[in-house]
């Protein structure tokens, strides 16, 4: 990992139990995310999720999908998301510590790839955005939820920089919502699915990859 990578990756591992603990502050959002996602998963399929976290979502849907291979940067997050999965006798899940920036992953290899709450984390969002095309079997999926700062609090972003230069905060880039959807447009993906909850919530969108 990148000197960056490693240094959000020692936030979230010093954050992990708590995060672990805390309750899902939009509980309704969260079940309707899940519902639709799973209108786009099938029995057999085989989904990747980067940053997982805990692997909470990533446990809620393997018993409706074939496999899930399930990474964090964080090796606290997935010590975690691993005792979870022991915890509820989940035996298609595979949980590793990884950073997708730098995975090399086979092409045309999932169904469904999932990036909840992780692409305003990351430095390299396109080039992510653009590896997930490629991790992508034809029709497959990309499925979101994104913070857009860029639309209504741009103004966090010097806040969020001191916060992360004293070690309270990871790097949280600053985008709006057209900047997301036009680099998913560029790597090739149609927006088959896309809700906005309410005012300064994730954007919640589902791009597929279009068959040749």
């Amino acid at each position: 990992m990148t000197t960056a990578a490693l240094k959000d990756a020692r936030f979230w591992d010093n954050i992990a139990d708590e995060y672990s603990r805390k309750p899902i502050a939009d509980e309704e959002a969260y079940e309707i995310k899940l519902s639709i996602t799973r209108e786009y998963l099938a029995p057999n399929a085989r989904i990747f999720e980067f940053g997982c976290g805990t692997g909470s979502t990533a446990l809620r849907h393997a018993p409706f999908v074939g496999h899930v291979d399930a990474t964090d940067i964080s090796p606290e997050m997935i010590a975690i998301a691993q005792q979870k999965a022991r915890t509820e006798n989940v035996s298609n899940i595979d949980f590793h510590t990884g950073n997708i920036a730098e995975m090399d992953v086979e092409g045309e290899s999932y169904d469904a790839v999932l990036g909840l709450s992780i692409l305003h984390l990351l430095k390299d969002r396109e080039e992510v955005i653009r590896k997930v095309h490629r991790m992508l079997k034809p029709g497959g999926v990309f499925v979101t939820s994104t913070a857009c700062l860029g639309d209504n609090q741009r103004y966090l972003s010097p806040i969020l920089s001191l916060m992360r230069w004293i070690g309270k905060a990871p790097f949280v880039s600053v985008f709006t919502q057209d900047d997301l959807i036009s680099q998913h447009n560029q790597a090739g993906f149609q927006i088959v699915h896309q809700w906005h909850p309410k005012k300064d919530a994730a954007l919640f969108l589902i791009a597929r990859k279009m068959e040749d």
